[in-house]
């Protein structure tokens, strides 16, 4: 891989290494969330009902398995790469098929990757995946 500069960029491995102290701060912060008042109508027209929300924050701050998340994305072959001064994350998985066409799944931040998962593994079959 090359910059815009045209030199060359180390591809390194990658493993997501969550530190325990920081899941333990990032869940009392999701549990301390200060909530607005409840919306003023019975549907969806004014965002997501606050009960909703609600609930997705309990799941996130006591149920959710982030380490059963982070093996998922390990299992996974994940390298680095700078381009242009920023870290690039990426995926690499390659097709059985020798003549597979080469195929780039982008995603934005901070979408996850998960959903990306089950795309993989059905696209390896033929192609190759970057």
């Amino acid at each position: 891989m090359q910059t815009h500069e045209t030199t060359p960029a180390a591809v390194r491995p990658f493993r997501i290494n969550v530190p325990e102290e920081d899941l333990v701060e990032l869940r009392r912060r999701v549990l301390t969330t200060r909530w607005p008042d409840k919306e003023t109508v019975a549907d969806a027209s004014q965002g997501v009902q606050l009960a909703t929300m609600q609930k997705l924050v309990r799941y996130w701050g006591t149920d959710y398995d982030f380490r059963r998340f982070e093996a998922r994305l390990n299992a996974l072959p994940q390298f680095m790469t700078e381009i242009d001064g920023l870290d690039i994350h990426f995926i690499h998985v390659q097709s059985r098929h020798d003549n597979a066409l080469p195929l780039i799944i982008t995603h934005g931040w901070p979408a996850a990757r998960s959903p990306t998962r089950r795309h993989t593994a059905a696209a390896q079959r033929t192609l190759s995946i970057w």
